[in-house]
């Protein structure tokens, strides 16, 4: 039974912003709400750039080549954060964990809800659930985008049914074309 789904908007809203980077910082806090999140940030000139960073930094986890080392680059992402879990209500919205301190700037709050997300994403469905859409792997697709797989079997491989579609097409054309 899955009972993380703290782990789960984390690690969907990192792919979110890294698959489509909003433009500007009240487009990243735009995409927060969408994908759960509630509290106010403290604001910074610099925090679009921040948090481009903050995105880019995670994108070295999602490439990580093995599970070792997924593994220590997340462990050095959630250092860095040093935030530690609170237990807040704030608007009233009944009791639950934060990982911030409600003074830290929008690209701090997402890189300790990221990075502790992400860690208990892969902690608790398998650090394989984690990587890039496998159509990018065939020859003249382009696709990069970040897969999270949240399915049951654990075995999601791409970004969308448009990419899983035209894989399917190019493996049934090789066929086609080696029996032809």
């Amino acid at each position: 039974m899955h009972l993380n789904p703290y782990g789960e908007y984390a690690v969907l809203l990192a792919a979110s912003l890294a698959n489509d980077f909003p433009p500007d910082a009240p487009g990243i806090i735009a995409r927060t709400r969408e994908l759960g999140m509630t509290m106010e940030f403290a604001q910074a000139s610099d925090d679009h750039a921040q948090v481009r960073r903050v995105v880019n930094d995670w994108l070295v986890v999602v490439d990580a080549p093995g599970p070792q080392e997924r593994a220590a680059l997340l462990n050095a992402q959630m250092a860095a954060a040093a935030a530690y879990p609170r237990l807040t209500d704030h608007n009233g919205e009944g009791w639950h964990l934060h990982y911030r301190d409600q003074s830290d700037t929008l690209p701090h709050v997402l890189r300790a809800v990221i990075s502790v997300g992400t860690a208990l994403h892969l902690t608790t469905r398998g650090m394989h659930r984690l990587g890039r859409c496998a159509a990018g792997q065939a020859p003249g697709d382009p696709c990069r985008n970040v897969v999270v797989d949240t399915t049951r079997n654990g075995r999601q491989q791409y970004c969308s049914v448009r990419c899983a579609n035209r894989a399917a097409v190019r493996r049934h054309r090789a066929r086609t074309a080696r029996s032809s």
